[in-house]
């Protein structure tokens, strides 16, 4: 028996915990060919074989949807893909010790809020935060039920090398030079390395709970850039006047999600929004890294 069925190895957090915990202790399980299980969990419930541990990374990274058809993609993905999952672990004969879910700071659905705790409220009204309340609950639900372990790590804005996302934004726009603070970039934003999330799944599987992962020093929008700007060689991004960002904001609702900014971008490079991370750090012995120190692009 192995000791970590992975979905999700494919992706950027699914990647770095292959390469930290060992390949060979991890069975991984997806649609790409580069997966022992080759299956879509959103359509097929598969045979595997048991494991200690399950860590479910894989999921439909947010996006701003367009259509219905979009919209529902978020359930049948982060819902319907967790619950075949769930199904395949009770068809293998043997329920794990514990199952880890990958969940995402989205499900407090907040534009703006300080130290934000595990025990506030849950109001995302977004598809993709809405589905991942449904998953977290179906899933915890799921380990009652069956007396396993669940353990449910909610993420912000991952960093690491290579980084995708907003991350990846914001370092081609330095690069390319259209990238510019707004208000000073004096907004703080909750972020975590990769690496150290990774690095946390043995304990977290070990106790069961609900924690916020960050790093501790939630860097501003003005330090971050400053960062990536002086790593690439580049000069430090000049700050747009609010009266003029909201110009630009108001064009780019008109034009479409391929302008620059819009109301709801401005919204959230403007808006102070940090998560508390000190239950992790009390119950899991979370030491985080310094973003600022350790980012690479």
């Amino acid at each position: 028996m192995r000791d970590y069925l992975l979905t999700g190895a494919s992706g950027f957090l699914g990647a770095r915990i292959i390469e930290l915990l060992g390949r060979k202790n991890i069975t991984t399980i997806g649609r790409n060919r580069i997966n022992d299980i080759i299956c879509d969990l959103t359509e097929e419930i598969p045979d595997i074989p048991p494991h200690k541990v399950i860590v479910h990374a894989a999921g439909l990274a947010h996006f701003i949807p367009k259509t219905e058809q979009e919209r529902q993609s978020f359930f049948h993905v982060n819902v319907d893909g967790s619950l075949n999952l769930m199904h395949a672990i009770e068809k293998s004969g043997q329920l794990p010790n514990s199952f880890i879910f990958i969940s995402s700071v989205s499900v407090y659905g907040l534009q703006s809020g300080k130290m934000i705790k595990e025990n506030a409220p849950l109001l995302a009204t977004d598809p993709y935060g809405l589905s991942k309340i449904h998953a977290e609950e179906i899933i915890r639900e799921w380990g009652k039920r069956n007396s396993v372990k669940v353990t449910i790590l909610r993420l912000p804005l991952l960093i690491g090398e290579d980084a995708p996302g907003n991350l990846k934004s914001m370092v081609n726009g330095i690069k390319k030079g259209y990238y510019f603070n707004v208000r000073g970039g004096r907004a703080r934003k909750s972020m975590v390395m990769v690496d150290d999330v990774a690095a946390i799944i043995p304990k977290a599987a070990a106790i069961e709970g609900i924690y916020n992962l960050s790093d501790n020093s939630h860097p501003s929008f003005l330090e971050l850039s400053n960062k990536i700007s002086s790593y690439l060689g580049k000069p430090k991004p000049l700050n747009l006047p609010m009266w003029f960002a909201k110009c630009l904001a108001i064009v780019g609702d008109r034009v479409g999600l391929n302008f620059p900014i819009n109301s709801y971008k401005l919204e959230k490079l403007t808006s102070e929004l940090t998560f508390n991370n000190s239950r992790a750090g009390e119950i899991l012995g979370w030491k985080p890294t310094n973003v600022l120190q350790q980012i690479k692009i």
